[in-house]
């Protein structure tokens, strides 16, 4: 019987370890996608205890710990940090089979050297231990991405930030990457005039623009894209329940604007209308630039409006959406193509039923002009666990090139969550490895290892054009 979260944890044969300890384990990490907060990496942050750096704003846990009985106080609400922690470990030992068991304890280990499983009797030794390190200049949230051979990560930010983090980080020259990333949603939410109106205001005082037509508008968001370009910016993302590709004239999107600002709501057709019309020109933008756009698309979001209105958004109320629409989506895309408009894109979905659509989807626009030009990202969210990673992984294989696949990402807010990436190569490296043992793949472990280091590591430093560190690729 193996050890739970021993150095083979998922590695069910020796080729598999091979792959991992020789070829993927060493790989330094490109996360193209978090929610990391800039300004804690800015002012190189310590947490004062596990708390902090563990509860706060993981609505993962938080769901857990709801599901398992315990009171919102816990989670989000008045009680201290100790006695939401004490929560969070009562909880744990019943999260048996779900991510959250793996990941946490992959956390305690990888970081504070904890082997010890977390439960109600071992609660206050190991938040003693771990909150004294984390108070310590060694545990900064600089040195906790050192020490997960962290070499480039981007933020999620609106098109209204300042960047004044980013500026700093750079400023000091720190080592790592860091770059902000275009997240301009609330451009689109035009369901509340009084929402929209008010973001258009903001917008207006992040780039020093009056803003009284769409042209106008417009203008000011590609004011800001241009901006984040100043600083390095090379991504675009968007969270959206389906992408926009409805028929609109240039008229009729004036028209709606002038409605919204005059505060009038404009119906469900004219939403979908001005949602595609504004989509359509920001990703004609990223074209312009040379920038990778992503799709984060298929989740249905703050559910229960009464927890929505108590605790405000992204608290734990979202799930998974209907299915996206095939139709839609490839009308999107074919119209920028046909174009010549079509930036590298990166499509995610929440659905899992959504799994063969999306890789198939990838195919239609891979041109040849870039390897990969069109991925089907990794499994997200409620899907990046080791279920649904195997069901991508295997889906991608099927109906596209895992060998081109630009990898992992941790999506997280929290800076203890890069073994996330740990996590998804040692399932790669099972997967190759199995495969291998049972004859279906050769035996060609220098051919493979370097296919593994691929995926892990250097399509993703390919795709986004990252200039050359003194990682070495092998020939």
């Amino acid at each position: 019987m193996k050890k739970f979260l021993d150095e083979n944890f998922l590695l069910n044969n020796k080729t598999a370890e091979q792959l991992y300890h020789e070829f993927a384990k060493q790989m330094p990490v490109i996360d193209y996608h978090n929610h990391l907060p800039p300004q804690q990496i800015a002012h190189d942050s310590c947490f004062e205890n596990l708390t902090q750096a563990w509860l706060y704003g993981d609505h993962y846990k938080w769901r857990a710990m709801r599901t398992n009985g315990v009171d919102e106080s816990y989670c989000t609400g008045y009680k201290n940090d100790y006695e939401k922690f004490e929560q969070w470990a009562a909880t744990v030992p019943y999260t048996l089979r779900n991510p959250l068991y793996h990941w946490t304890h992959l956390e305690l280990q990888r970081y504070f050297n904890v082997h010890e499983i977390l439960s109600p009797s071992t609660a206050l030794d190991i938040y003693t231990e771990c909150s004294k390190k984390l108070q310590s200049r060694e545990y900064s949230v600089r040195n906790l991405l050192r020490k997960m051979n962290v070499e480039f990560l981007c933020t999620t930010d609106d098109p209204t930030d300042n960047l004044e983090h980013h500026q700093k980080i750079q400023d000091d020259g720190f080592e790592i990457k860091v770059l902000p990333t275009f997240r301009p949603d609330k451009a689109l939410q035009v369901e509340s005039e009084e929402s929209f109106n008010n973001y258009v205001n903001k917008l207006e005082g992040s780039c020093g623009l009056s803003i009284h037509s769409y042209d106008g508008y417009l203008e000011a968001l590609q004011n800001r894209h241009d901006y984040f370009a100043t600083m390095g910016c090379m991504v675009a993302d968007h969270g959206l329940a389906q992408v926009y590709a409805d028929d609109y004239t240039y008229h009729e999107i004036e028209n709606i604007f002038s409605t919204i600002r005059s505060g009038k709501s404009p119906g469900v057709e004219d939403q979908m209308k001005f949602k595609s019309a504004v989509l359509a020109e920001l990703a004609k933008m990223n074209y312009a630039k040379g920038w990778v756009q992503q799709f984060h698309l298929g989740a249905i979001r703050n559910n229960n409006t009464r927890m929505m209105l108590e605790l405000g958004a992204d608290t734990g109320w979202d799930s998974i959406g209907d299915g996206i629409s095939a139709a839609t989506l490839s009308k999107f895309l074919d119209k920028l193509d046909a174009d010549n408009m079509l930036a590298k894109t990166i499509l995610y979905n929440l659905n899992p039923a959504d799994n063969e659509k999306m890789a198939t989807m990838a195919g239609n626009f891979n041109d040849g002009s870039v390897a990969g030009k069109i991925q089907w990202g990794s499994a997200w969210w409620f899907l990046d666990q080791k279920d649904g990673m195997v069901k991508q992984l295997n889906t991608l294989s099927n109906m596209g090139l895992l060998s081109k696949f630009v990898g992992m990402l941790t999506d997280s807010r929290s800076f203890l969550s890069y073994p996330r990436h740990e996590y998804f190569r040692r399932i790669l490296c099972n997967l190759f490895g199995e495969e291998i043992e049972h004859g279906e793949l050769p035996n060609d472990i220098k051919w493979i290892g370097k296919v593994v280091q691929d995926i892990c590591y250097y399509n993703a430093k390919r795709y986004f054009q990252l200039p050359e560190t003194a990682v070495n690729e092998s020939d």
